[in-house]
Formats: structure tokens, sequence, C-alpha cells
């Protein structure tokens, strides 16, 4: 809009003068010592323009001249920044069409006339990655980092996570934790180091970490807790296997009390008890917490505890057919301490009745060896084609009494096909005629 104005007022201006020198075109006359010019206004006036404008652009194209370098630098710039965003453009579509090496050469190409070189070195280390080239992965993320030093926290959470992706577990650990220095409340820095310790199975530092994953809410309290129950059964089986009572005790300890009575836990560590000989401890740990809560498993491992007193465990768990009496599972640990009391009919009634109740497979075979020590072989026998046959199910194919010579749809290898009549006429006497 300036300029249009500028435009007006000059033609206004022009024509103004135009009108002005129609009339008379004036006379001027210069002295200048001996010299003397004589001329119109008109004339002097055109001189005078001329004059100006040979001034102004001559000084314009002086300045033009002297910034030519920097015109030159920063056209050559805006040319390389667009290049470089085409590339990097281009380079990003042919990594999503798998096209990697050749989206690795776009980003890397023109990316020091990027205005974002940090963007295009950390592409292109994914491009290196999903070509399995780690060394040059690794010198496109210090390129990374010495464009942008300031963004240490993005560079090196794409490290960790190429890391990661490539089971560089312990480089990915290095870094995780330079990050935990540098960004401690950093919640997806938090997420990457539980994945690897549960990658790593290193349940003792993720029990360490898991009270910072809490108050971070770096995930829903659900799935928080599910990690927490599987860190401490890791930990307790670790302590198991490396044979320590000491150890177990201590893992069993530094379980939170709100977990102590779930029944994953519970039963790992009884049965974990059972197998290091401490069956009276863990009968007292099953035994209250099936007061509190009933839980088939703990049940079940209950049953198997070789307890100094059998009676009065079969008295405990009595306790609980009036509110059970139909569970599977309770009947057969009736069964089985019934056995280790050695009370013979009730262990058969126990186990009878798991059986009707289509109990497990193990009730067949407790009742069955129970017959066989009773001199009931025939009954054992029984028993144990009814524990192999299953229960349960659509019925058997129907069988005939009795099975005969197995038939099939071509014959057997040594038997031979049933010769045909006419290939009996073949090879003996003509046909007589008559």
């Amino acid at each position: 809009m300036s300029t249009l104005l500028k435009v007006w007022l000059f033609v206004v201006a022009g024509a103004g003068i135009g009108v002005v020198l129609s009339r008379d075109t004036g006379y001027v006359l210069l002295s200048f010592g001996n010299y003397t010019v004589e001329m119109s206004l008109a004339l002097l006036l055109m001189l005078i323009a001329l004059l100006f404008g040979l001034l102004y652009f001559g000084i314009r194209l002086v300045v033009r001249t002297l910034h030519l370098p920097q015109d030159v630098r920063d056209w050559k710039q805006r040319r390389g920044s667009r290049l470089a965003q085409q590339a990097m453009t281009r380079g990003l579509l042919e990594m999503s069409e798998g096209n990697w090496r050749s989206a690795e050469k776009r980003l890397v190409r023109f990316a020091d006339r990027s205005e974002t070189p940090l963007l295009n070195y950390l592409a292109a280390a994914r491009a290196a990655q999903l070509q399995g080239a780690h060394d040059r992965r690794d010198g496109y993320i210090r390129l990374a980092h010495d464009a942008m030093p300031s963004a240490d926290v993005a560079v090196s959470l794409t490290q960790a996570e190429l890391q990661l992706a490539d089971q560089q577990l312990e480089q990915a650990l290095a870094t995780l934790k330079h990050l935990r220095s540098v960004a401690p409340r950093h919640n997806y820095v938090l997420r990457l180091l539980r994945r690897l310790y549960e990658q790593l199975g290193d349940w003792e530092h993720l029990r360490e970490l898991l009270p910072e994953l809490r108050r971070r809410k770096v995930d829903d309290e659900e799935s928080l807790q599910r990690l927490e129950i599987r860190t401490h059964r890791a930990l307790l089986e670790q302590a198991f296997l490396a044979q320590d009572e000491r150890r177990l005790g201590m893992a069993w300890a530094d379980v939170p009390r709100a977990l102590r009575s779930d029944p994953q836990l519970l039963g790992d560590y009884a049965g974990y008890l059972q197998e290091m000989g401490q069956d009276h401890r863990a009968e007292q740990l099953l035994r209250d917490a099936l007061k509190k809560q009933w839980d088939a498993g703990l049940v079940e491992t209950y049953g198997l505890l070789d307890g100094a007193e059998p009676g009065k465990q079969l008295s405990t768990m009595e306790r609980f057919v009036a509110d059970h009496p139909d569970d599977p599972t309770l009947l057969l640990t009736l069964g089985r301490l019934s056995l280790r009391a050695q009370l013979w009919g009730k262990a058969r009634g126990y186990l009878e009745a798991c059986i009707a109740r289509n109990g497990p497979a193990q009730a067949y075979r407790e009742l069955g060896q129970l017959l066989e020590r009773m001199r009931e072989p025939d009954k054992a026998i029984e028993v144990y084609r009814k524990g192999l046959s299953g229960t349960g199910g659509p019925e058997p194919v129907p069988l005939p009494q009795e099975i005969g010579k197995t038939k099939a749809n071509r014959p057997m290898l040594d038997e031979q096909p049933p010769t045909p009549p006419h290939a009996a006429l073949d090879k003996g006497d003509p046909e007589p005629t008559g």
C-alpha cells in the first residue's frame, strides 16, 4: 500500500511540475568565474533529476557490490536449507517404505546444511540400526550430540532405545544410568530401566526401582502390583536355587506385608520351604493363610507337605469341608493327608469322592496305589483305566464286544489280493465253446 501511494505522489508531483513548466519554461543563468551558462528552468530540473538518479543508482551498485559475498553466502545457505529439508522429507519417506540404505544416504547428505541437523542424524542412526550397521549408528549418535550438546537427553534416549532393540543390554544399561543421573525424574527413562532390568533378569535392582516407579506413576497400580509380585517371585526362586535358607528367608522378609497374602507368592515360598525340608514352617504358613482366604493352589500344596503330625493336619483341613464340600482339590488333599495318617478307609472315601467330582488325574493314581496295597488289584486296574481314559468330554467311539482281524481299504503288505475270476480264466484253459 505504501509503495502504491509513493507512485501516485510521484505521478501527481510530476504532472504539477509539467503543468507549471508548460506555461513558462523559465530562465536560468549560472555564472562561475569567466564562465556563464544559460538554460531553461525545465532543462535544469531535468539535469538535476538525471544527476540524482545516476548518483542514487551508483551508490546502490557500490553497496550491492560490497555485499555481494554475503549475499552469495546467504543464497547458498537458503538453497542448502531447502535441499536439506527436501532430503530429510524424502529420507523419512523412504524409511517408512523400508529403503533404509537409501534413506540413510539422503538423511546425512545435507545434514550439515539443515536447520535441524539433530533430527537428520537421529533418523540416520535408526536407518543404520535397521541395517545392522552398529558402527555407523554410533557415529551418527555422536554427530547428533555434537550438533546440539544441549539435547543430551533426547540423543541418549534414542541411543538407549536402539541398544535395547538390538539386545545390547550392557551398553543400554550404561546409557540409562547416565540418563538417570542427568534426568532423574524422567518417566520414560524409568520405563526403559524397568524394561531393561526385566530383560536382564536383574530382579534386585528392579525391586529397588519399584518405589520410584510407583511414586512417579509410570504405570497404573494394577500393572505395577503384577510387576512387584513377579519380581518377588523371581527373587524367591533365585534364593531357592542357591540352596541358601538364610537368603530365602531374607527374600521373603523383603516382600511387602500387603503382598504376603498373595496366593502365588505364598505357594512358591511354601513349596521352597518344603523342598528344603522345612515342612513344619510351610504348614504353619499355609494354615494361617487358609484361615484368611481360600485358594485351591494353597490347599493342594498343603496336602503335599510331609508334616510330623498328619492327623492334626487332616483335622485342620476337615474344618473346611462344610464350606467347600464339592471342591475336588480339597477332597484330594484330605485323601493324601489320610494316607499319611494311615487312615486307609477314610483316604479311600475322600479319593473316591474326589474322582466322583471330576477330580484331577492324581486322584486316580493315589486311589489306584491304595487299592493295590489293599490287595484289590482288579479294582486298582479299573481305576487306572478310568484315569487314563479321562473324564468329561464327548463319549468315545462305540466298539463291538469282540474285535476280529483288522479290516482295511487295501491289503496289508503280507497279504495278496484275491484273484479276479477273469484273471483266472486268462491263466487257465480257454473258455469252452458251445
